[in-house]
């Protein structure tokens, strides 16, 4: 496909169908359940007829798959670009830190998918996302190592997964449609709580 292919009004038409009908599948499993929700409900939800929903995804179990294996994927990405770019540790785990929030803030959807719906993906999907977040905890764990030393790769990866309980609980202890101040205020404590938590675990270490 050439640039121009790709840039005419019915390819761009087709990306927008495709990504409505991620984002209604991520609106709807997130509240219903992956087992619950049919893809025609999915097709419906976006606008898209039945027959023309398969023309970007063969089954509902892709629009998982595109889901889940995506989310872990920009993650991964986006902490290895926030870390090159930290000119050291502490401004690295900051930046971590604040990286997550907009995660964490800013698709709460697909906190709820993949704590519920992580074993509905086939088995090659699974691994992928499963290797995509070893690595995400790696980039932490080496962040923490740098900023203290004496820290334990087995206690500094404790440490990165409790502060992902800790920023992941967005969906399941904040009230979605939240006023700027109100969620402003939300991520404030949060922050602090995690800074504080890594922090004072590795000053006593």
């Amino acid at each position: 496909m050439t640039a121009t292919e790709a840039s005419s009004p019915r390819s761009r038409a087709k990306s927008d169908r495709r990504s409505q009908l991620v984002a209604a599948a991520e609106r709807l499993i997130a509240e219903h359940g992956y087992l619950a929700v049919r893809l025609e409900d999915i097709g419906a939800a976006a606008g898209v007829s039945g027959p023309a929903i398969y023309r970007h995804f063969p089954n509902k179990e892709a629009l998982l798959v595109e889901l889940l294996v995506g989310i872990s994927t920009r993650l991964l990405a986006g902490a290895t670009e926030v870390v090159a770019r930290a000119v050291d540790a502490d401004t690295a785990l900051a930046s971590l830190i604040d990286f997550h929030l907009d995660f964490a803030f800013g698709e709460p959807d697909l906190i709820r998918i993949q704590d519920r719906d992580l074993g509905n993906l086939p088995a090659a999907a699974k691994r992928q996302v499963r290797r995509k977040q070893r690595q995400y905890v790696e980039i932490w764990v080496e962040v923490l190592q740098r900023r203290t030393p004496a820290l334990t790769e087995a206690d500094a990866r404790l440490m990165a997964h409790a502060a992902f309980g800790l920023l992941n609980s967005t969906p399941h202890g904040i009230k979605p449609g939240l006023t700027k101040t109100a969620e402003a205020s939300s991520r404030t404590v949060l922050k602090a709580m995690t800074v504080a938590a890594l922090t004072s675990a590795g000053l006593r270490a």
